[in-house]
């Protein structure tokens, strides 16, 4: 039926590998220039969109997939001297190894990127430290851990006392989005 001789299917994998690591690493490239995922989606308003959504099937994890098919094809027939089917059937595992990972990968890349909302109000009654020098009844900025996570706010001097930067402060209130602290 069709001529299949190991000339013919070490070529279709070379190109395979070749192309599609290429393509791969323009895809790379693209993310860490521009951000984010780089995939285009419109609809028929012709409005554009990026898709923040974890998806499987993507052409990260497709290119992943060709890539790993096409060397380990390359692998199994050039080095290990394999024959043809088994050589498939093991690059076919191997792809979907690589893609899985490659959309693995990119699914925790993207949860870094979550915002994370900070309630500035439950940080009353918690200690930070001064950041900035403040004069009594003055603004300020405060170094404060808020659910675990350190942060520079604004705050106001709610004493008659001035507090030196790096001193041990306490957060006595929350009004108006404004942290009212006292040594």
């Amino acid at each position: 039926m069709f001529d299949l001789s190991v000339d013919k299917v070490v070529t279709v994998y070379y190109y395979i590998a070749l192309f599609s690591t290429i393509f791969y690493i323009v895809k790379i490239f693209m993310y860490m220039c521009f951000g984010g995922d780089v995939e285009v989606h419109s609809d028929f308003t012709s409005s554009y969109e990026t898709d923040e959504s974890f998806g499987f099937i993507s052409v990260q994890s497709i290119l992943a997939f060709l890539m790993g098919f096409g060397w380990m094809g390359l692998t199994c027939i050039k080095v290990w001297g394999l024959r043809t089917m088994i050589a498939v059937l093991i690059s076919l595992i191997f792809g979907l190894l690589l893609m899985f990972l490659s959309a693995y990968l990119m699914f925790c890349v993207k949860k870094l990127n979550k915002h994370v909302v900070k309630d500035l109000s439950k940080a009353v009654g918690l200690f930070g430290k001064a950041y900035t020098n403040f004069s009594p009844k003055s603004e300020g900025q405060i170094e404060i851990d808020i659910n675990g996570q350190l942060s520079i706010e604004t705050a106001f001097n709610d004493s008659e006392g001035e507090i030196k930067a790096f001193e041990q402060v306490k957060v006595t209130k929350f009004e108006n989005n404004i942290l009212y602290i006292e040594k």
